[in-house]
């Protein structure tokens, strides 16, 4: 039995379920990424996997971002994110402190601030989205992230992802194709305060070699295969996380290590993701 502000709740521990043991598919559906709807399609041999002082940490980014405490979360919500994340399997506690410390809220569009800590994505700007919790916290803790890493993120949307990896590690450069996008996010998080990150226009598939290496790589949209330009990037040890597949049907969320003798692929559950597209948009 776990206490959250007074209230008691039974404390669940995460485990590993099988797609058979789900009553329907719809139970693992979500939105992910920056880029729009996805969902999680379960195989039979594949698992799936199903608090700091909030107030005082976030205080002061709240307040730079302009959200008054009437729109700020209340604490059953925040208990019950909490509760989501930890009962679908996320278990890294750094992981599951930056999810509560980051102030969701200011990553979304005024209207949707009242569903901000719902589990689920929800739309922004240029007809994309900011992403699911879980889907936020899971892609997060496959990286397995050290504060002396450097981070290249593939799809910025709001900036939200870029947020919760900038209190993991000591760097993010995050790429974005439409400007209004980059534009925003870059407002948005200069503002909060989050300055270790950095926001670029861009090509993901044409990262600037001027950008050097980094530890991990996160990316948020369907690429048919990872580009050998984009592994090259990555340093000995380092890790790169994306969904790969057809753009128009299932893909598989990939993490890949490389390693002395190359690289080590492996698969972690089925998803599907909209197409991650090459160039800046002409528009927006």
């Amino acid at each position: 039995m776990a206490i959250y502000g007074g209230y008691r709740f039974p404390i669940v521990v995460p485990g590993v379920e099988t797609a058979a043991s789900l009553n329907a598919p719809a139970a693992l559906g979500f939105l992910a990424g920056n880029r729009g709807k996805a969902q999680i399609f379960a195989k039979p041999s594949r698992p799936v996997w199903h608090q700091s002082d909030y107030a005082r940490q976030t205080a002061a980014v709240r307040a730079a971002s302009g959200i008054t405490m009437a729109v700020a979360p209340n604490p059953t919500e925040k208990m019950m994110f909490q509760l989501t994340l930890r009962r679908r399997g996320v278990s890294d506690q750094a992981v599951l402190r930056t999810m509560e410390e980051v102030p969701r809220e200011a990553f979304v569009a005024p209207a949707d601030r009242d569903d901000a800590y719902r589990d689920s994505a929800l739309g922004i700007a240029c007809g994309q989205t900011i992403s699911q919790p879980f889907v936020v916290a899971y892609m997060t803790e496959q990286l397995q992230l050290q504060k002396q890493h450097r981070v290249l993120e593939i799809g910025t949307g709001s900036g939200y992802q870029a947020a919760i990896l900038s209190r993991l590690c000591r760097h993010v450069l995050t790429i974005e194709r439409y400007r209004t996008l980059a534009d925003s996010a870059r407002a948005r998080l200069e503002k909060l305060g989050y300055d270790n990150i950095e926001v670029l226009l861009g090509d993901g598939f044409d990262v600037p070699a001027g950008g050097g290496d980094f530890d991990r790589i996160i990316v948020t949209a369907a690429m048919e295969r990872i580009p050998e330009k984009l592994l090259e990037r990555l340093r000995p040890g380092g890790v790169l996380i994306a969904p790969v597949g057809p753009h128009h049907g299932v893909q598989t969320l990939v993490r890949i290590i490389r390693t002395e003798a190359g690289f080590e692929r492996k698969e972690l559950v089925d998803v599907r993701f909209v197409p991650a597209l090459p160039g800046i948009a002409r528009e927006l």
